[in-house]
């Protein structure tokens, strides 16, 4: 019999309190549609008008000249030091670097209000301001403008201090931002898969408050209350039951994880008292790993289709994806090579043996290519790997070592700053490798993959990836094929210009690398 448990609380109305008449016959259940009606009409409380629902992800007040601070707080000291630098049609430049600089910061979500915003503080603009220069740097290749990057890159050095300070100032510290406290419907399966998953990672603003199984099943939650249980056939209480945890909780929507007790046609039932009662429905989707970009759900003949859109492959996106990659590659070597020359004479000078590693791994299709890497263990370090096999210290194919004997105490500093994969630029030049996606296997590694794990060869492998931006060595191995599965299927140059921003607060960071 359903039934809520409501601790310490001034609700009053029928919010299904335990051992209040529930007829569950098929007598019961042919009511009129008048006492249908009733069933399902919300319970009159009154709630804390501080747990509504979060507003839409929108624009912050004053939208509009936050943008135009980015915007001339770039392109005016931007003009100014391309006409004091003698560069040919300074104003022009300026006017594109500053309306590319708005734009980029728009389509990150800078500008954007709500708890889903992403505005990224001082730290967020310094990222931002790194994808500008790897944009300005590919359109000054397309178009073969006159103008001197390293004067470039200079004049618009101000327009990060600007939006740094700006954005300082419109993140300052404030109330926490309100999340949706989430009550979790369904069967024991379905129920324990979403709740370990919503309180398992914080990336997100859902807080599970509670949780209603559906039938007779044990629900094993860890410091979750359960209200009250629904029975495993649809039941008159049902909505009463769920709206009774609703308002015991301050819960604002119901999370329903659907399975054979929770059919269509209950679904709907409930939907319809929910709705009436103010409080959101969502629905827990069996799909994994398709990020909402890919789905645009349809209507046929009644029926609530989702329509999947097919990973990325082809098209303009990957042509872009392939200019992007050549043009961030040879401006990386050109702009770093003062840095690549002193890397490789410190490599040269501290241990014996050549200044780069050339090592086999598996690119795209897994089709095997020669990677580059400056050198980080001593000379001999293949043949000492099979004395440390059994101090594997990650589970999977790879081999890892927290401390490995082998590093050198150069070495050891390059890892820690990841500057040993520069060398790579010239593999993504030469098209083996590309500035983002999974890291390149070894072929040993490779030939132990299952089907799953060979989905990882669909795309080129890349110099940073989630892998990289997301914990690197810490994490397990399945965590690490997650990743770049996400990532294979989901892929898009968006994601690839954030994945690099990213890639600069991992490597400053330096957790996970050795």
């Amino acid at each position: 019999m359903g039934h809520v448990e409501i601790p310490d609380t001034d609700l009053s109305g029928p919010v299904g309190l335990r051992g209040a008449p529930r007829p569950r016959d098929a007598a019961s259940r042919n009511r009129t549609t008048a006492a249908l009606e009733r069933q399902f009409r919300a319970p009159t409380a009154r709630r804390d008008g501080t747990l509504r629902a979060p507003f839409r992800r929108g624009f912050a007040p004053g939208a509009a000249l936050v943008p135009l601070t980015d915007m001339l707080g770039l392109a005016a000291p931007a003009g100014l030091l391309l006409r004091a630098g003698d560069q040919p049609r300074p104003l022009a430049a300026a006017a594109v670097a500053g309306l590319l600089w708005a734009g980029l910061r728009a389509a990150r979500g800078r500008y954007a209000a709500g708890p889903g915003a992403r505005q990224g503080g001082a730290a967020g603009a310094v990222g931002d301001w790194l994808v500008l220069l790897g944009l300005l740097a590919l359109l000054h290749t397309a178009a073969g403008s006159p103008v001197d990057p390293a004067t470039a890159v200079v004049a618009v050095a101000p327009g990060l201090l600007v939006t740094a300070v700006a954005t300082g100032v419109r993140t300052r510290p404030r109330a926490p931002s309100r999340v949706r406290r989430v009550l979790l419907v369904g069967e024991a399966s379905g129920a324990e898969r979403a709740a370990e998953l919503l309180t398992s990672r914080t990336d997100h603003d859902y807080r599970l408050v509670a949780a209603i199984p559906v039938g007779p099943g044990p629900l094993e939650l860890a410091g979750v209350q359960i209200p009250g249980r629904l029975g495993s056939c649809p039941a008159d209480d049902d909505v009463t039951t769920v709206l009774g945890g609703v308002y015991a909780h301050a819960a604002d929507l119901v999370l329903v994880a659907p399975g054979p007790q929770m059919t269509g046609d209950r679904l709907r039932r409930l939907g319809w008292g929910l709705h009436d009662g103010g409080v959101a429905l969502s629905v827990v989707s069996e799909l994994s790993g398709v990020a909402a970009e890919r789905v645009r759900p349809v209507t046929a003949a009644g029926l609530t289709l989702l329509h999947i859109a097919p990973p990325l492959r082809r098209g303009p996106q990957a042509a872009a994806k392939g200019a992007l990659d050549r043009a961030g590659a040879l401006f990386g070597l050109l702009a770093l090579a003062p840095l690549l020359l002193a890397v490789a004479l410190s490599v040269r000078l501290s241990s014996r043996g050549p200044v780069f590693h050339r090592q086999v791994r598996q690119g795209r299709h897994n089709r095997p290519f020669t990677m580059w890497k400056f050198r980080t263990m001593v000379a001999d370090a293949e043949q000492l790997k099979a004395r440390l096999v059994a101090a594997n210290e990650v589970d999977g194919p790879l081999f890892k070592m927290r401390r490995d004997p082998r590093v050198t105490p150069v070495g050891r500093m390059l890892r820690r700053t990841s500057i040993d994969e520069l060398p790579q630029l010239v593999n993504v030049l030469l098209g083996h490798m590309s500035l983002v996606g999974p890291r390149p296997p070894l072929p040993e590694e490779a030939s132990r993959y299952d089907e799953r794990e060979h989905r990882r060869l669909a795309v080129k492998p890349g110099l940073t990836g989630l892998w990289q931006v997301s914990g690197r060595s810490d994490l397990s191995w399945q965590e690490t094929v997650s990743l770049d599965l996400w990532y294979v299927d989901n892929w898009s140059v968006a994601a690839d210009l954030g994945l690099l921003a990213r890639t600069v607060r991992a490597v400053a960071d330096g957790r996970g690398a050795y």
